[in-house]
């Protein structure tokens, strides 16, 4: 089964997208310096976003991946660029990319057990090793999640939503 996949609108140059990734990490790197203590805990984690986004928009041009993986890596791109997720940035900042840090690894770890990790490292121009940092955002995203203020409307949702479908029954 193939798949054919069409892309609707053109993709930034790669030069719009150097751009991106540079103004992108130097807003984190200045709101991560400005934080300090339990208000920082996670904020090294945000230098991620750059990396990760990078590793997503070079993977869409990688020949060895096939469509239904760039389907996939296409969805984590459009989950950075979306103005409204859990955590939108433009209504907290920076710290309104844990979200899409958590997204992208998900979908990087997709793409590495699909293909080899070699291949995918290719495409990565962060400071520190891939699978590292892969392995960090795992291992600390559930408590990064439990300390979000979006999480507990969602559960709080998801309550009120299930008690009214039991009070219709």
């Amino acid at each position: 089964m193939t798949m054919n996949v069409e892309l609707k609108k053109e993709l930034p140059t790669y030069e719009e997208q150097k751009d991106f990734y540079i103004k992108l990490r130097s807003k984190i790197t200045k709101y991560v310096d400005s934080k300090s203590g339990k208000a920082g805990k996670f904020t090294p984690y945000l230098l991620f976003a750059p990396d990760l986004f990078h590793l997503l928009v070079k993977s869409m041009f990688d020949d060895r991946l096939d469509a239904k993986s760039k389907t996939l890596i296409g969805s984590g791109i459009l989950y950075f660029i979306a103005p409204v997720d859990i955590l939108p940035e433009g209504l907290i900042g920076p710290g309104g990319f844990i979200d899409d840090i958590i997204v992208a690894t998900f979908v990087v770890n997709m793409l590495i057990n699909k293909f080899s990790p070699e291949v995918i490292e290719e495409n990565w121009a962060g400071d520190e090793k891939l699978l590292n940092v892969l392995k960090k955002v795992s291992e600390t995203s559930d408590t990064m999640l439990g300390k979000l203020p979006a999480r507990s409307l969602l559960g709080r949702f998801m309550k009120t939503s299930k008690q009214a479908k039991l009070s219709k029954n």
